[in-house]
């Protein structure tokens, strides 16, 4: 699950760094901050709740 989350992670910089370098995707920037945001909160919850 780790792993998942960490994979999602590297995918949603990814596409912020491109929304960044591409000003005609800077919605995409917005949204891969979002993806992250979302997706470290939710790994971060589940990390805590297992121990």
């Amino acid at each position: 699950m780790l792993g998942l989350i960490g994979l999602l992670l590297v995918v949603w910089l990814v596409f912020v760094i491109l929304g960044f370098v591409f000003k005609g995707l800077l919605w995409l920037a917005v949204i891969g901050i979002v993806l992250f945001a979302a997706t470290a909160a939710w790994g971060w919850v589940k990390r805590n709740t297992r121990t």
